[in-house]
């Protein structure tokens, strides 16, 4: 029995990427929902930093999952209370659900850029634990963007966007993964964003999509929606991606949580831009 396959066993990333096998994938899966969010995992799965290099295909079904949880929170309360009140308190057990760990990243983001001129300077502010102005501002923002949008649409359309927006902001995230150079000597993120194959980058891609195809398959949401919306979201993520390239040479895990974030945020504008009576006309 191979190392990786002995129950609880931790084990180096060498010996996990010579496993195959359906226990090989949940072990990544589970290794991404651990590192991503708050969520219980098996106690056999155990945890190595050197896994998350591999685990982060499985970055946009985490963001499914955690799309479940938000929508089904949403689709529980918004029968007994005022539809605002059941998508803030999905937005509420979203936040709890991953820690905050993305919008964490955006709000240091927001201050290293606004604060500092050269990129050794931007991510010194970033690397501080304590928050600025530009990050509270940015934060309380995004937030209330994210409220105001949701709110806009029709009853039954927030839950899929929401299982639309989660996993395709997490495929723009893994994006950048694949794409960009990580630019910290070390850091939380580090193990993570290491030797990202295309292969990889693939399923994570197709993990993202799937959502988005289901909904208008199935008519929850229009194509012509789901389309603008991603674009929107890609040019979103495209100015980042110039802006990151340009000031720091690549990207940090405060980044990822940025692009995260306003990714999620852009998927939500488009979809409601196209299911606006003004733009149907």
């Amino acid at each position: 029995m191979s190392e990786v396959d002995q129950e609880g066993s931790p084990s180096s990333d060498a010996s996990l990427v010579k496993s195959s096998g359906m226990k090989y994938q949940l072990r990544l899966f589970f290794t991404a929902v651990q590192f991503f969010t708050r969520l219980p995992i098996p106690r056999w799965v155990g945890f190595d930093p050197q896994w998350l290099s591999r685990a982060t295909r499985y970055l946009p079904a985490v963001g499914l999952l955690i799309a479940i949880l938000c929508a089904g929170v949403y689709a529980i309360l918004v029968y007994c209370l005022p539809k605002s009140v059941a998508i803030l308190l999905s937005t509420v057990a979203g936040i709890y659900f991953t820690g905050a760990l993305h919008e964490d990243g955006f709000a240091d983001v927001c201050d290293g850029f606004g604060g500092g001129s050269q990129s050794q300077r931007v991510m010194e502010i970033m690397r501080d634990s304590r928050l600025g102005t530009f990050g509270v501002l940015g934060l309380v923002l995004l937030v209330a963007l994210k409220l105001v949008t949701l709110t806009s649409f029709p009853v039954e359309r927030v839950a899929p966007a929401l299982l639309v927006a989660h996993p395709f902001s997490r495929g723009c995230v893994a994006g950048l993964i694949w794409g960009m150079k990580y630019v910290r000597e070390e850091g939380k993120a580090k193990p993570m964003v290491q030797q990202m194959t295309a292969i990889e980058f693939f399923v994570s891609t197709l993990t993202a999509l799937c959502p988005l195809m289901l909904c208008g398959m199935l008519g929850w949401l229009p194509w012509s929606a789901l389309l603008l919306a991603s674009a929107v979201a890609l040019v979103a993520v495209m100015f980042f991606v110039r802006l990151f390239q340009r000031r720091l040479g690549g990207y940090t895990g405060d980044c990822l949580g940025a692009v995260q974030q306003l990714s999620e945020v852009a998927i939500y504008i488009g979809l409601l831009a196209a299911l606006s009576p003004a733009l149907s006309l």
